[in-house]
């Protein structure tokens, strides 16, 4: 047969430097279709034909051409050189993609090394630490819980949504929980922080935006099949409590003469050897472990990346835990003239999650039956655990008595397995398909759908045989106790995104980017619960529906079942069209303008409009900058508007679109009236001229990289305006209202952002890079409608900053007596402080002023050792539960602080108040700032050590590279908090799950 070089062969060969092959290295052939190969082991084939040219690079090393004559086999050598000028493609949403040197947004992208194979159930507690403005902390770290808060450039709101906008591949979602996001998929994450980047997102950008882009397949590419395991412990951190063992805490009862220390002696208390830890009772070490399968290949004209991922977290407590399976597929292609392109991507998830009742009930927090981190904390150490078999044999022996250590031993009953059984199951489909078609060689038709589907299938049970039901069943006199809730609710969200593209190219000077889009989006909501109430203990099995006691019409009080359903549709409509104009890469303009309208308001505020203008300056392509060391120096500047139409803050895990549904609206409600008649109320009075909240942003900013690359940052100075607040209004009481929810008020946030980055060493040998990012913000109330907060622990005052805290004065104790002693209003120091009047401002609020993160990224000879440090700094909460460890109301019901032992006495004058004080029980925590610490910190956040083993050991093996490594997180917390966790945007504190600290040992395959 004969081969004719006017069509295409395949062409193989090596690349390679004077030490061996070169992984990675990209080809790009001149003259075919199909022309772009990264190669991965050093070696090519490829497709060209004779008279085409091979490109040939790699990072470091002189570019090489060498032209396709007749032979099939090449040898391509490559010396060091100049480095190759790293062009990164930068993310804004929709199909508005720059590069760092022309875009005019505010952003920070983090790429897939930092984010994958971190032991973390959700992608944003990898992201702490990452990006300047970001502040991202974690109010649990229960496993798989939703109590992550995640604001940039601060608060932008007082009651209404704080929540940045996520969008996943193009299509914006509803959701601010992630758990069913498997990390190892995304690629990039772009945090969009001013109205350059987030206008285009209209009344849904407000808070900023986060967008994300999943792993895609490359064209031309072979099999390529990855593997990543990891395994490891996690530990719950320590407290500084002071916590005391049994001769200390039976010594305080002796000194306070109550409880069993005050029925023993000195000597019998030194003897006392019970001693139990009921931490490790209820805690222990538990294990994390993850398994990602990845799988790419790419045709001539269709590429595919496909993953398959499983992630297990435990909880530490013996009931928790959090078990998830993900499946992604993402799709690309082309026609072979290149006019019609087309991608689909598909996530498919499962996760259940075992939970504690008081992960999503607020009210029990503080409850020692129910949280075991505030049992394990207060239980009394003198009395020993696992006295009781059965909830029976508990309720025999303590009957409803719950002081003393009883309280204790129903949690121990609670913390066994199918005692209270609550688990929650969540089934997800994040899918998306998009077209685009060139009409003419400038101008694109696009058109993008895509579904986020979730459904979450709950049980929460008191099982017949455990305590609480048996309590609960004898004090009603009923034959059985216990009930079982099962929940189910659906949330369908479908978007769709069309198009018009223009670009042109005029004369090689100037470049027109303009585009019109119109997006739609719909969701749907439906939820039942059912309630049984009266279970067999004999055939009753969680979740099963066995057991089940038949209501009796005899008794209508017992064993009678309670049944609930709500149905939600909601949806916005959006016109909107962009404008990017370049002149010779030197010059850029930037303009948005935007048409929204939500389901929310009334028709005469249904829609709003929103926009920004934005341009930049690339100095450095000036003629005086020739010669200079700068590579890229950029000046940029932003203005624009944004809106928030979420103006009901969400509960963690729940969909912001689908609350308030019905402000704007008077409603009327069935119920019993004088007499207990039945009757009809007006419930909610319709608030019409209900809007959203609107935001207006200024930013200024320079980016720049100098000395031949090695040093790369920006700096960034905005300020914020949030108009229309969503805050109370006072109304006449003829109204039959005192106050009704409406727009009232203003709040500002003003700050500067900084990343750096630091080439240090950049070789074959050695790389190493210092990064580092900060962030100020201050934020202050321009206006709002005044009430009186005199009494409140927290208030909102014009001219000062949100959430202060509106504390009384602590300033010791009185040597006299052993009493607390604060300053009241004039200065003087008093006993008894009025509870109203002698609150004053702190100046200070439970939100970081400052946050940032830092830490190096290095590689020598193979291994390689990266760091993370995140901190934040001005943020002061309320130690609830250092309050309840020094409340000597509790000395002989709970465990106190040995700290007590140190207390007043006329003998011993010492500066923490007497146990007898008679004004130690007045003022509780949220009255003074005796329990107000800053709750700033600097977290080890992760360290990553490891060896790349090199191509030659792993040569005539079918492995193409093997990665080993151990790392850790949460490694450790320097803070003054004396809680578990300083990270958390709670005002106060009551056990707030810790994040663990978490050491793994992963490994990575490619064949």
């Amino acid at each position: 047969m004969q081969f004719s070089f006017a069509q295409e062969k395949t062409v193989t060969g090596v690349v390679s430097d004077k030490t061996g092959p070169l992984p990675g290295a990209n080809i790009i052939v001149k003259g075919t279709k199909n022309s772009t190969q990264t190669d991965f082991d050093g070696k090519f084939s490829i497709k060209a034909k004779q008279g085409d040219v091979l490109v040939v690079s790699f990072t470091g090393y002189s570019t090489q051409s060498i032209s396709v004559t007749a032979a099939s086999n090449y040898t391509v050598t490559l010396t060091e050189g100049e480095t190759l000028k790293e062009v990164v493609i930068v993310s804004e949403g929709y199909n508005r993609a720059r590069t760092k040197a022309t875009t005019t947004s505010a952003l920070t992208t983090v790429t897939a090394e930092v984010i994958e194979n971190r032991p973390n159930a959700s992608f944003l507690n990898s992201l702490q630490g990452t990006a300047p403005g970001a502040s991202i902390l974690s109010s649990s770290g229960s496993p798989g819980s939703a109590k992550i808060d995640l604001l940039i450039r601060g608060a932008s709101s007082l009651n209404a949504s704080t929540d940045p906008l996520i969008v996943i591949d193009g299509v914006p979602t509803n959701g601010n929980q992630f758990r069913s996001l498997n990390q190892n998929d995304i690629e990039t994450v772009s945090i969009l922080r001013d109205a350059a980047a987030t206008s285009i997102y209209g009344n849904r950008g407000a808070n900023g935006v986060l967008v994300i882009t999943t792993k895609q397949g490359k064209y031309g590419s072979a099999l390529k099949i990855t593997y990543d395991a990891v395994t490891g412990v996690n530990v719950l951190p320590k407290n500084k409590y002071n916590m005391s063992n049994s001769r200390q805490v039976l010594t305080i009862e002796k000194n306070k003469n109550t409880g069993l220390g005050a029925t023993l002696t000195d000597a019998e208390i030194a003897a006392y050897d019970v001693n139990t830890n009921w931490r490790e009772e209820f805690f222990g070490v538990d294990v994390t472990q993850q398994h990602n399968l990845g799988l790419t290949f790419g045709g001539e004209n269709i590429s595919t990346y496909s993953s398959f991922g499983y992630f297990k977290q435990g909880g530490m407590v013996p009931t928790t835990d959090f078990q998830r399976f993900t499946f992604r597929n993402n799709i690309n292609g082309k026609s072979n003239n290149g006019k019609f392109t087309y991608n689909s991507q598909l996530s498919l998830a499962y996760s259940r999650r075992n939970e504690l009742n008081q992960e999503t009930n607020d009210g029990v927090n503080n409850n020692t039956i129910q949280n075991p981190l505030h049992g394990a904390t207060m239980g009394l150490p003198y009395v020993a655990a696992n006295q009781f078999a059965t909830g029976q044999d508990l309720y025999d022996e303590i009957g409803t008595d719950f002081s003393g250590p009883n309280d204790t031993y129903v949690l121990e009953d609670i913390l066994k397995k199918n005692s209270l059984p609550s688990w929650a199951d969540e089934s997800a489909i994040l899918a998306n398909i998009s077209a685009s078609y060139k009409l003419t060689k400038d101008l694109t038709l696009s058109n993008r759908f895509g579904i986020d589907f979730k459904q979450n299938d709950r049980v929460f049970a008191r099982a017949p045989w455990s305590y609480l039901a048996i309590a609960v069943r004898e004090s009603r006199g009923e034959e059985f106790g216990g009930f079982e809730r099962i929940s189910q609710s659906k949330d369908f969200t479908f978007t769709n995104i069309v198009s018009l593209g223009y670009s042109k190219k005029i004369k090689e000077l100037h470049r027109i980017d303009a585009n019109v889009y119109m997006e739609y989006m719909k969701s749907h909501f439906r939820s039942s619960t059912q309630t049984q109430n009266g279970l067999n203990p004999l055939t009753y099995a969680p979740g099963a529906g066995t057991g089940y006691i038949a209501f009796n019409p005899a008794n209508p009080n017992s064993y009678a079942p309670t049944i609930g359903a709500s149905k939600i549709d909601a949806g916005t409509l959006s016109y909107f069209a962009t404008l990017d104009y370049d002149y010779n890469d030197k010059y850029g303009f930037g303009a948005v303008i935007r048409r929204d309208a939500t389901y929310r308001f009334v028709d005469d505020f249904k829609w709003g409009t929103f926009w920004s203008v934005s341009g930049r300056w690339n100095i450095d392509k000036e003629k005086f900058m020739e010669g200079s060391t700068f590579s890229m120096l950029k000046l940029r500047a932003s203005y624009g508007t944004q809106g928030n139409q979420n103006i009901i803050a969400p509960g963690y895990g729940t969909n912001p679109l689908l609350l308030g549904t019905s402000i704007v609206r008077d409603l009327n409600a069935t119920g019993a009236g004088y007499n207990n008649d039945p009757g009809i109320f007006v419930s909610n009075i319709a608030n019409t001229s209900l809007r959203w909240e609107e935001i207006s942003q200024a930013n200024i900013g320079l980016d720049f990289i100098l000395l031949n690359n090695r040093i790369e940052g920006n700096i960034d100075v905005y300020r914020k305006q949030t108009e229309k607040l969503y805050s109370d209004i006072t109304r006449s009481a003829s109204t039959s209202l005192y106050s009704q929810t409406g727009n009232n008020g203003g709040l500002r946030n003003s700050g500067v952002e900084l990343q750096l980055k630091y080439n240090v060493f950049k070789n074959k040998e050695l790389d190493l890079q210092l990064f580092a990012n900060m962030a100020y913000n201050k934020n202050e109330i321009t206006s709002l409608l005044e009430t009186d907060q005199s009494g409140n622990a927290t208030v909102n005052l014009v001219g000062q900053m949100a959430n202060q805290w509106n504390l009384i004065p602590y300033v010791g104790v009185n040597q006299a007596n052993g009493n607390l002693l604060f300053l009241d209003a004039d200065g003087n120091v008093t006993e008894n402080p009025d509870l109203v009047a002698d609150r004053r401002l702190t100046g200070k609020s439970y939100i970081p002023v400052y946050q940032g993160g830092f830490g190096f990224n290095s590689t020598y000879k193979g291994f390689f050792l990266n760091t993370l440090f995140s901190w934040t700094k001005d943020s002061w909460r309320v130690d609830n539960q250092l309050a309840w460890a020094y409340n000597v109301d509790f000395i002989g019901d709970d465990n106190v602080s040995s700290d007590l032992l140190n207390a007043w006495t006329a003998a011993n004058p010492t500066n923490f108040p007497a146990l007898n004080a008679t004004n130690g029980s007045t003022y509780g925590s949220t009255d003074t700032d005796r329990f107000l610490y800053d709750s700033s910190f600097l977290r080890f956040k992760n360290l990553t050590f490891g060896y790349n083993f090199p191509s030659a050991f792993l040569k005539g093996t079918f492995i193409q590279s093997l990665r080993l490594y151990v790392q850790g997180e949460n490694l450790y917390t320097w803070t003054k908090w004396r809680g578990f966790d300083p990270e958390n945007t709670q005002l106060l504190s009551v056990t707030a799950f810790p994040n663990p600290k978490t050491v793994s040992f992963g490994a990575s395959i490619r064949f």
